[in-house]
């Protein structure tokens, strides 16, 4: 290989060393995707060398551009640039691709590799991720830039296959992306014509372009994936669009594979040594497998243009902190997503608990949820609420909010029907960093959202969804949109607190903690019916914030119901029965069993004693409740789905009633 080459050559050469640390990855791992970044490499090396604004030095400088890789499958795509751009991602990282507690796992994951902004794979999320990231920033910017100090300017890339297109979160979020009029968002389609099965002509169909266009983009069509200077013409066209930019690249998926290149088989298999072989002839690559050489390695270090840029990044910010010093000290707040609360927001947040206990009325939890946004909302700039278009319903707004339509700017988001949407945009937010996201549906709809959900558990990130309607307690819409099997659902991935609040106190409890986790995502469970106060006057807030605590323990007692959110009342209303027949009940509320999961063995111990007869009460799946009554315990639960009904008619039909707690109880005891 010659080394004093030409520009085009040059090119070629950067763009063929992305394609063979591809290959070779691929081929010693025995397993990957070696086909699209075979494909997209000429796209890649157009994007990175010439016109992505990042320094490997510090890779979370705040204004530096996003890159997200949506066709997550493609990830030593990624690990290739990382590399050679000089990011703290050694040749012995891509050597050990796939391998246990490598930095190059399968599907790129934020938090493992450095550069990398979000864990994709899932297909679709990473586009929706690159929404939230470019919301993220049109918001700080128009909170933030004054003229003459503009202190954040910078864009989100994506690259995205068919896959991508077909999964339906794709159209939620960039239907949303259009609306908004992110333009600083520009997404690189890999039209390549092919997936896993083969010819996606049988089955992907769609006019994409058109598609785009319908939802406010910029297309620019009919892009040759493979001209440097047609995507050159092309990346700049994006930049100066006042809309989001989808690039249609047309691409040969396993370029320079001469007989895989376009085929299938190229999408997620080793080339095998053979066709590698074949493929270092065509493309003229001599050099060996996992070598780099340095001419290619000096032309691909984005060292020297990273600092530059973020110097001068510096100097801005400089003089910004000079001319608004409290806007600077916010800014530079907000960006560090480790930071915790504010001294403010803490107050609205105690003074949301203390109210909540003092009023010790029947609420529902989600009006007693809006209760406690009335204090934060106002105390905490960085709050960015939404809806999946039941903001009447969830009552995730509050006095003085600003409602986020079309292209304007606010703090609240309509996200419209969009729940797998909403959650993973809200993802992407808290990704960029500058504000903290929440969301609410009706709890039966978070099976819609469950996979980003997950993904922000993956990526331990402080997002809060709020789920209303929590229960057959929402009566007449029927088992459609009664959730029977969802608490458990989500109690089941790893990561994520799942709070199911009694009263307005612990209600604000969990939004405290909520907001003070930063990391990891909370849901928050509320009622539409109203739930009687629960305290008995005594101090509860931190006891409610382990998880599990003893709401009331009467002298003898002789068996311990435990209940959350709507139940505990009816616990306690069991428990009075019980006592009439003679029979002392200890009444625990299960708020959250993860936070209580993760108190010391003494305290879950002292909570939920071994030495008495146990029964859970929770209207849904009794599943997860065996754990802490034991085979002699038992459970009150929903191991059905419910009926079109008013709740009181519900709760008695599926024996959710004082008496029919308190019969099961004595039952316990013989």
């Amino acid at each position: 290989m010659k080394h004093d080459l030409p520009t085009l050559t040059l090119r070629q050469d950067c763009a063929n060393a992305l394609r063979m640390l591809a290959v070779d990855a691929v081929q010693a791992a025995h397993s990957g995707h070696p086909g699209m970044p075979m494909g997209m490499a000429d796209i890649a090396e157009a994007l990175w060398r010439h016109h992505l604004r990042h320094d490997p030095a510090d890779p979370a400088w705040p204004d530096r551009d996003r890159f997200v890789l949506s066709n997550g499958h493609g990830s030593m795509l990624l690990y290739a640039l990382l590399h050679l751009s000089g990011y703290e991602l050694p040749m012995a990282e891509l050597r050990r691709f796939r391998q246990l507690h490598g930095k190059t796992p399968g599907h790129p994951e934020v938090g493992v590799t450095p550069g990398v902004e979000t864990t994709t794979g899932p297909l679709g999320q990473g586009i929706a991720n690159a929404v939230g990231m470019a919301l993220a920033e049109k918001l700080l910017a128009d909170e933030f830039n004054r003229p003459g100090h503009t202190v954040v300017d910078h864009r989100t890339y994506a690259f995205l296959g068919d896959g991508c297109l077909m999964e339906g979160i794709s159209h939620e979020a960039c239907s949303l992306a259009g609306t908004w009029r992110l333009n600083k968002l520009v997404a690189f389609y890999d039209d390549n014509g092919i997936s896993i099965d083969g010819a996606v002509s049988g089955w992907f169909t769609d006019d994409t372009p058109g598609r785009f266009e319908a939802y406010g983009w910029t297309v620019l069509r009919g892009v040759d994936g493979h001209d440097f200077d047609a995507l050159d013409r092309a990346i700049a066209a994006a930049q100066a669009a006042d809309r989001p930019v989808l690039v249609c690249c047309r691409t040969t998926i396993g370029k320079g594979s001469p007989n895989r290149a376009g085929t299938a088989k190229v999408h997620g298999e080793a080339l095998g040594a053979e066709e590698i072989a074949l493929t270092r002839a065509a493309l003229g690559w001599t050099a060996a497998p996992f070598e780099v050489p340095e001419p290619l390695r000096q032309a691909w270090s984005a060292h020297e243009r990273g600092a530059a840029l973020n110097a001068a990044w510096r100097q801005r910010m400089a003089a910004y902190a000079l001319a608004y010093p409290d806007l600077a000290r916010e800014l530079l707040r907000r960006q560090d997503r480790s930071t915790p609360l504010t001294a403010e927001t803490e107050e609205a947040l105690a003074q949301a608990c203390a109210r909540a206990e003092a009023r010790a009325a029947a609420v529902a939890t989600r009006k007693a949820s809006q209760d406690v946004l009335q204090e934060l909302g106002p105390a905490t700039p960085e709050l960015l609420g939404g809806s999946a278009d039941l903001t009447g319903s969830n009552l995730t707004d509050w006095t003085g909010h600003r409602a986020l339509k079309g292209s304007g700017t606010g703090n609240h988001v309509h996200y419209g029907v969009r729940e797998f949407g909403m959650a993973a945009i809200m993802n992407g937010v808290a990704l960029h960093g500058g504000y903290r996201p929440f969301g609410g549906t009706f709890l039966a709809f978070s099976d819609y959202a469950r996979n980003a959900v997950r993904m922000a558990a993956l990526m331990r990130l402080p997002v809060v969804h709020v789920y209303t309607h929590d229960s057959i307690g929402l009566g007449e819409d029927g088992p459609t949109h009664q959730p029977v099997e969802h608490a458990s659902s989500l109690r089941l991935i790893p990561g994520v607190d799942v709070w199911r609040p009694a009263d307005a106190t612990e209600t604000a409890v969990a939004w405290r903690e909520a907001m003070r986790r930063l990391d990891g995502p909370s849901c928050l469970l509320l009622s539409r019916q109203a739930l009687p106060h629960a305290g008995d006057g005594r101090p509860r807030l931190d006891a409610i914030a382990r998880g599990a605590y003893v709401l009331r323990r009467p002298e003898g007692e002789r068996v311990a119901l435990l209940a959350s959110g709507s139940e505990v009342g009816l616990a306690l209303a069991a428990a009075a029965k019980l006592a009439e027949a003679g029979v002392p009940a200890r009444v625990v509320s299960v708020p959250c069993l993860e936070r209580f999961e993760r108190q010391d063995a003494a305290w879950r111990h002292e909570v939920i004693p071994r030495h008495l007869p146990r029964l859970a009460v929770e209207a849904g799946r009794s599943g997860l409740w065996w754990k802490y009554v034991g085979e002699d315990g038992d459970v009150v639960g929903l191991d059905r789905f419910g009926e079109s009904a008013p709740a009181p008619e519900l709760f008695q039909l599926f024996g959710l009633t004082a008496e029919a707690v308190a019969a099961r109880a004595l039952a316990l005891l013989g």
